[in-house]
């Protein structure tokens, strides 16, 4: 029977660069076109951007091109991108190509056909940045977008309306009869929620610019943008043009969105809708993911904390990129994007496990077999619970692919991984070569540890391509390419060929080292102290807060200056060499300060001092400590 899988990625706005959110979903769209491969599946994958719009218009206008210009300097950007992150998609689709205008105007006359079209006025909020009107009960602060946060525009203009609200109970029951249909089941029941609100007719025309497709029944309008984006996912496998192409994809394949939780609602709710209106077939599986922190903030560009997907490229690879987007949260859920957290996966993951056992099997054939395959088949019982642990590994995997849950999928593969590493221990390879009559128990380890090697190498491939060709070229199979690779082909075990050649181990997963910066708050714990003294002497110091009350020079004494101090108790004076620093001393008086109060009376000049005020010194020049006026007078210091 034939298997037909078409996945796709949101088409993607021309107004920014590709970031990690997009990077996150077009390399999730990548790992399940190449897993669907691996099952037999023919693949259909599709991403692009979309180019129509209000902001488009705006943008271009601001950078002094037109649309149509500004657009093909932006969506080579989002091809490069791909293609540094090694995602082989099937087709890239520009929202300004004849075939999907042809594609827009057949859907929307089928759905003005269906007498589902009508015309009308929109008077209301529409948010630029999202492209879409917003209803007064989802308005939040007054006059600002519930999505992206930005205020909204009123809109007064003449309008045709898609009757969606006429889908509301059809789509209900759809997604009540295909529990599967919008993943992760959380947001099936946010969308759930939102519908039985009651569903209202869709604005799908603008007429106040024109940068969009026109609509050939309603002249002067052009098609409202989510209603043009949204029919890229037909335009693509032929919709307009090629009906076996359609057939085959569509009408007769698995078809999978995936996206952003924060344009689901679009693709759960108005895309579904129009489908039923032009009487095609729905998406079998729409999937959201969740957002992307960085350290545990939201990434801005004022804070400089956004993750640029080829700068950690460079630094990590791009399958250790890949694997660890994949791997660090479970798809649907919020994810934080943390360089520790990177490194560590890296380092324990890719480079312990998976490099390790590589490299200790290769090194070992190599050292007892001279890296050419033995006969093997003296086994042990232990063989077996590794057999088991591979069968269950291949129906875990393919149960989370179902769910699409990349994390959970690797976690799986990671443990059979870790079970091998545990298996060299157990079987212990070097004491087995210290003994002749081990000889074929031996090969039957040894064995076993390559073929683990390879099929695993298969089982990563949709995550990290270039490295499971690696493992596959340093297992011997460089003839062999591993993206015609099949599952079904890796289930039994026993099918290495006796003689063949296995080639050199050589690290495919490097250590990532962490610079240590200096902490500039780290403590000096062998800090020597000048002139310690104990807390028992510091205790016999009585310092008190005083406010100046009168400040006055000492005639023949340039540097002293004599305070007159309100203590707690009573009025002191007290002499202080500090003159030279206080050109107009007059301006201390109701200033607070500190004052040493249990020092021995002396005369100074002739004046007595009864106590000293204390004084902070910095590059020689000398300043009183001033206390906070809330601060009551006779406050002692501690």
């Amino acid at each position: 029977m034939e298997k037909n899988f078409y996945v796709t990625t949101p088409i993607y706005y021309v107004n920014g660069d590709p970031h990690v959110g997009s990077a996150y979903t077009t390399i999730a769209a990548d790992a399940i076109a190449r897993y669907k491969k691996t099952m037999g599946y023919d693949v259909f994958f599709l991403t692009g951007t979309d180019e129509h719009g209000q902001k488009v218009e705006e943008t271009a206008k601001l950078k002094g091109l037109t649309p149509q210009a500004w657009t093909d300097v932006m969506a080579p950007k989002f091809m490069e991108m791909w293609k540094a992150l090694n995602v082989n998609y099937t087709d890239f689709i520009r929202t300004t190509q004849t075939r999907h205008k042809d594609a827009v105007k057949k859907i929307l006359k089928k759905v003005y056909d269906e007498g589902d079209i009508y015309k009308g006025a929109y008077e209301g909020k529409y948010c630029v940045s999202c492209e879409t009107f917003v209803p007064e009960n989802q308005v939040v602060n007054e006059n600002h977008c519930p999505d992206c946060g930005k205020e909204l525009r009123i809109v007064q203009e003449e309008s045709y309306f898609f009757r969606m609200s006429k889908y509301q109970d059809a789509l209900l029951a759809h997604i009540d009869a295909h529990p599967d249909f919008i993943l992760p089941h959380s947001r099936r029941n946010e969308v759930i929620s939102f519908i039985k609100q009651g569903l209202q007719d869709l604005s799908i025309s603008r007429n106040t610019f024109e940068w969009g497709i026109p609509i050939e029944f309603a002249p002067g309008h052009i098609t409202y943008v989510w209603f043009d984006a949204l029919t890229n996912y037909l335009t693509a496998v032929g919709y307009e043009n090629n009906p076996e192409l359609f057939d085959k994809f569509w009408n007769h394949g698995e078809v999978m969105h995936l996206l952003g939780k924060d344009i689901l609602r679009f693709h759960a709710i108005i895309w579904p809708c129009m489908l039923l209106s032009a009487g095609e077939k729905l998406p079998d599986k729409i999937v959201a993911h969740g957002w992307w922190t960085s350290e545990g903030e939201k990434m801005s560009k004022s804070k400089g904390n956004v993750v640029a997907p080829l700068d950690e490229v460079a630094k990590y690879g791009v399958d250790a990129f890949r694997y660890c987007l994949l791997r660090e949260v479970n798809f649907g859920n919020d994810g934080d994007y943390s360089t520790n957290s990177i490194v560590t996966r890296i380092n324990s993951d890719l480079a312990n496990d998976l490099g390790n056992l590589l490299n200790r099997t290769l090194g070992m054939y190599k050292k007892y077999f001279d890296g050419k395959v033995v006969e093997g088949n003296k086994f042990e019982a232990i063989d077996e619970t590794v057999k088991e642990l591979y069968k269950e590994t291949l129906k875990l995997v393919e149960h989370h692919m179902e769910k699409v849950e990349y994390s959970r999928a690797l976690e799986a593969i990671w443990k059979f991984i870790s079970r091998m590493n545990k298996y060299i221990d157990e079987t212990a390879p070097w004491i087995l070569a210290k003994d002749e009559a081990q000889k074929e128990r031996l090969g039957t380890v040894m064995n076993f540890l390559v073929e683990s090697l390879y099929k695993v190498a298969l089982l990563v491939y949709p995550y990290m391509p270039e490295s499971a060709q690696k493992i596959w070229n340093q297992l011997g199979y460089d003839n062999l390419d591993i993206r015609e690779g099949k599952i079904e082909d890796i289930k039994g075990w026993n099918t290495l060929t006796v003689g063949h050649i296995l080639g050199n181990a050589e690290p495919i997963f490097p250590r990532i080292e962490i610079e240590k910066k200096e902490d500039p708050l780290a403590i000096n714990e062998e800090l020597v102290v000048e002139n310690p003294i104990g807390i028992e002497d510091f205790s016999k110091v009585a310092i008190e807060v005083v406010e100046i009350v009168e400040v006055a020079r000492i005639e023949g004494a340039d540097k002293l200056l004599k305070f007159k101090v309100k203590t707690g108790t009573e009025v002191r004076q007290i002499v202080s060499g500090i003159a030279k620093y206080y050109p107009n001393p007059e301006e201390l008086v109701g200033k607070k300060v500190m004052a040493v109060l249990n020092l021995t009376p002396v005369k100074l000049r002739g004046e007595l001092s009864q106590g000293m005020l204390l004084s902070t010194e910095e590059k020689k020049r000398i300043k009183l400590v001033e206390i906070d006026n809330s601060v009551k007078v006779g406050s002692k210091i501690k």
